[in-house]
């Protein structure tokens, strides 16, 4: 498969494109920064330099023609102000799964964020924040053109991952490593029975795969 992300340099995307990468996968990553692409090539994993805050859908759709899925870890990061909240979390979002939509690419996977709710209220930089992700995932599930999938990991960690998670429509919260999210994303972009679905994810006793395929319905 080819598969290209959005926020390619990002903590669980670099773990992310490690694993589809050693099992044969071609990935590219999307980066804002040029010096970021020595990562992603030791990640195993083609840099593409492109900030999708200014980009067209036109020149995100001619890097996603021939993908067969397309993952969105993309975010405005903990430093950020409101309004990037609303640029990267929300309009990147939609930017990439309309340019999914317009390269035929139908496998789209979204790493979303526990509470993101397009009501949600208030308006401390985590209240805009879960709005922002809220209504960018709404705004994905609604296009048919697109297989979607959205996963909403409970607390990050960087602790090792220990491949055995709890994943459903409402696990309450909790944290989980990184490296247990990456593990479920590359199950997820195989799995495209999963379409629809928004799915929370912590630490848990279930098998990464036997997890996925509990949700899937196999």
């Amino acid at each position: 498969m080819r598969i290209v992300i959005a926020g390619g340099h990002g903590q669980i995307a670099l773990r992310l494109e490690r694993l589809l990468a050693a099992r044969g996968d071609e990935v590219a990553g999307i980066i804002r920064h040029a010096e970021q692409g020595g990562d992603l090539r030791e990640a195993g994993a083609e840099p593409i330099l492109l900030d999708l805050e200014s980009a067209s859908v036109e020149e995100v759709a001619a890097h996603l023609q021939g993908a067969d899925a397309a993952v969105f870890a993309a975010g405005a990061g903990p430093g950020s102000g409101a309004a990037r909240k609303d640029t990267v979390d929300k309009g990147a979002a939609i930017l990439f799964a309309d340019a999914a939509v317009r390269a035929g690419v139908r496998r789209h996977v979204v790493v979303s964020s526990m509470g993101a709710d397009p009501a949600h209220q208030g308006d401390d930089i985590f209240d805009v924040y879960l709005r922002a992700k809220g209504e960018a995932d709404a705004y994905v599930l609604r296009l048919d053109a697109l297989d979607s999938t959205i996963l909403r990991p409970g607390m990050l960690t960087n602790d090792a991952g220990t491949g055995l998670v709890r994943l459903e429509a409402h696990t309450g919260r909790g944290a989980v490593p990184r490296d247990d999210v990456a593990a479920v994303l590359a199950e997820l972009v195989d799995t495209p029975a999963t379409a629809g679905l928004t799915l929370e994810l912590v630490g848990g006793s279930a098998p990464v795969s036997v997890a996925v395929k509990s949700v899937a319905g196999n």
